[in-house]
């Protein structure tokens, strides 16, 4: 009889019993958790903005473990269904991908009783990966795995028989659809995506395939009313090395089911913990931009409708043309021109390039006013600290 909750060892890895530093870490994230609730939970006129960070960063995180480097902006262009400002064509058709796998995903996520299958999953691969039909979109690799690791020149983990990939995945999606499981949801959906990296079931692309499954099943918990906003997708990106680093820690080189698990819990429990205090102070920090950018709107005497682009600006980001009109709907090609000009003549954006190319982006003095922000937002350096120390310190 397989536990609830975790994949039978003979199977898959298991996930281990959480103690009392686990709980009360799990406590300091749901506290984290509850304060973003505040901050995103009721409608707020700059949340659909911050959705689009958060969705365009775990892009980019999730690409760039992987090899496809491509800047924020780049990932914007692909929510945008825009060509690329800078990323080289086989980064850009692996973005795209994994922009229409998530796609996907949030829109499951909206299911009330969602349950996974396999042909879901193959579905997931399929949209990452139809770029490249040699990468076997959407079925099973037909051999041996082995994963190599460039730098040092070695093979650094083994995966199991080929034979046995279809069982063990229709074992990791019966233990998913467990959803009586005592199991916290944050740890549930890092065992699925364990797992699923550790039996390695498709010729490529299974580190976005289990990053992309976890981000799906933390939507399910009712952590907030965003999934991209729980999503560790970004954090596992800045932390690449750490990231490889737990994984071979937990893996032993080979496919070994009973495996002690407690590091990539602990290791998932505090990028969870971390990438909620980020994204926390993105959201207290979006809410006075949006200030900001309501006050120079007005002080230039635009139309109420430049805000949320000029916010946008005012984060850094790079505005185009089309850019404007997925932040500002229902606006014709012209009219959305004719606002950038005006932000142009304000001196709040910057120009460069011409017709369909042309992108702008903050001015000097758009710069500054950001600076201002920022500073006023955050006078000194906040210090992420690591959740289990915090913890221990306490005690």
């Amino acid at each position: 009889m397989i536990r609830p909750g975790v994949i039978a060892a003979e199977l898959g890895l298991a996930a281990p019993a959480l103690d009392g530093a686990d709980h009360e870490v799990l406590a300091l994230i749901a506290e984290q958790h509850q304060r973003l609730r505040r901050l995103i939970g009721a409608p707020r006129r700059w949340r659909g903005l911050l959705r689009r960070v958060a969705l365009a960063r775990a892009i980019r995180g999730s690409n760039t473990i992987e090899g496809f480097t491509v800047s924020v902006d780049d990932a914007f262009a692909a929510l945008d269904d825009e060509e690329p400002l800078d990323a080289d064509a086989l980064a850009w058709r692996a973005v795209r991908g994994y922009r229409d796998a998530m796609t996907y995903a949030l829109e499951l996520a909206k299911e009330r009783d969602l349950a996974l299958s396999l042909d879901t999953l193959k579905a997931l691969h399929f949209l990452m990966q139809q770029y490249d039909l040699s990468k076997w979109p959407g079925r099973w690799r037909p051999d041996q795995v082995f994963v190599y690791d460039e730098d040092t020149e070695q093979t650094v983990y083994v995966g199991p028989d080929a034979e046995q990939v279809p069982d063990l995945m229709r074992e990791l999606v019966d233990d998913v659809n467990h959803h009586d499981s005592d199991l916290p949801v944050l740890v549930r959906a890092a065992m699925a995506h364990l797992n699923l990296v550790m039996i390695h079931p498709f010729k490529d692309g299974n580190g976005r395939m289990a990053r992309c499954l976890q981000t799906l099943l933390l939507t399910g918990g009712g952590l907030l009313p965003a999934p991209e906003f729980v999503s560790i997708e970004e954090y596992l990106g800045r932390n690449e090395h750490d990231y490889y680093r737990v994984l071979a820690e937990v893996g032993g080189g080979s496919w070994q089911p009973g495996r002690n698990t407690s590091p990539w819990i602990r290791f998932c429990l505090t990028a969870h913990y971390r990438q909620a205090w980020v994204v926390e102070r993105r959201a207290r920090l979006a809410a006075q931009e949006w200030m900001k950018a309501e006050e120079l709107v007005d002080a230039a005497g635009l139309p109420s409708r430049c805000v949320e682009p000029l916010s946008f600006a005012l984060a850094g980001r790079i505005l185009r043309n089309a850019t404007y009109r997925q932040l500002v709907p229902d606006i014709s090609y012209n009219l959305a021109s004719r606002d950038l000009n005006g932000l142009v003549k304000a001196g709040l954006l910057t120009p460069e390039g011409e017709n369909r190319g042309r992108r702008y982006s903050a001015s000097t003095v758009l710069i500054g006013h950001a600076a201002q922000v920022r500073l006023k937002l955050f006078p000194k350096l906040l210090i992420n600290n690591d959740p289990y120390e915090l913890i221990g310190a306490r005690r």
